[in-house]
């Protein structure tokens, strides 16, 4: 049997609303990114002008403001609106199907925080391969270094950070919230959708790692950012409680936010790809080794969550099945 959402809409057409409402939110996006240029100008000017001058004015410390609703505003709109706009099309206001459920233990979400740390450490040689491979390429390596500046002048506008109370601000700004929002699109609508529709775990995960590393605009680490979708992925593939990847997720943010309040209290330059640790070969090689029991384990506290959330979700379809046949 077809798989079909809660309200009958079939898989190919619950990814049809999801672009849809992804659209409009990156509609949405670009016209508040417009409004914040022109607040923060003073002025109206071309858009490929605006957001240069944007970028540049935000890394003032007194437009610090600006910058954290800039990131918020985007990410909210693109990602966290068009999750919840689906939700309520293809299967009502049960959040259910987005991947919240109260079948979850907090060794979940620190077992999960460990892995995606360790997820970290094998990315490293990833960026430098990515490096490595763009030379090779003159034409895309300039194109990749002017993202790479435009990225690293978002990050540096938003790790601003001189005081304890900026820092506790960034805490729910930069890393609570882009870990909520991402992980309701990515994981709980975008990797639902496919798994249900394809019946194809493993490729769900893998479609849904690639375009969460497309969205973070970085071609250097591009890989890496791949990488921790996929490890996002398998968490969630073996949770089922999108609670769980939040968490980890949150956590991974506020250490590396934690980095950035460091290197910003000490007025160091902050290179993105340099936050991550930087290990050799054989660290890299035992990171593997203890990713792998670490994924062992995390499955093995998972299974008994997972298999009650199995049972709610063949209790729901049973209902659905049973509305088709009444009607």
């Amino acid at each position: 049997m077809q798989y079909r959402s809660v309200k009958g809409i079939s898989g190919q057409g619950q990814l049809g609303v999801l672009l849809l409402f992804t659209g409009l939110g990156l509609v949405l996006a670009m016209l508040f990114q417009y409004l914040i240029g022109l607040l923060l100008l003073g002025h109206v000017m071309p858009m490929e002008k605006m957001q240069q001058a944007v970028i540049e004015a935000m890394k003032k410390p007194e437009n610090l403001g600006y910058a954290r609703l800039s990131q918020i505003s985007g990410t909210f709109f693109m990602l966290f609106l068009p999750a919840v706009l689906y939700l309520f099309v293809c299967h009502g206001r049960n959040s259910f199907w987005l991947g919240f459920n109260k079948y979850i233990n907090y060794k979940q979400i620190m077992i999960g925080f460990f892995l995606i740390f360790c997820a970290g450490i094998i990315a490293g040689p990833l960026a430098d391969l990515s490096k490595n491979l763009f030379t090779h390429f003159p034409a895309l390596e300039i194109s990749a270094k002017q993202m790479e500046t435009s990225y690293n002048s978002q990050v540096i506008a938003l790790s601003n950070l001189k005081s304890w109370g900026e820092f506790l601000m960034a805490i729910v700004i930069m890393a609570f919230f882009p870990a909520l929002f991402e992980e309701i699109f990515f994981r709980g609508a975008l990797q639902n959708i496919l798994e249900r529709w394809w019946k194809a775990p493993l490729l769900a995960v893998l479609v849904s790692a690639v375009l969460f590393s497309v969205i973070h605009m970085s071609f250097y680490l591009f890989l890496s950012r791949a990488l921790l979708g996929f490890i996002l992925g398998l968490m969630y593939m073996q949770s089922k409680n999108i609670w769980v990847n939040i968490g980890a997720h949150f956590l991974n943010n506020l250490v590396a936010l934690i980095q950035l309040f460091w290197i910003s209290r000490h007025g160091q330059i902050v290179e993105v790809d340099k936050l991550d640790p930087n290990l050799p070969l054989w660290g890299v090689f035992i990171a593997l080794v203890f990713a792998s029991g670490i994924f062992i384990l995390f499955k093995k506290v998972s299974e008994k969550n997972r298999m009650l959330i199995a049972f709610e979700e063949q209790n729901l379809m049973e209902k659905q099945e049973t509305g088709y046949t009444s009607k």
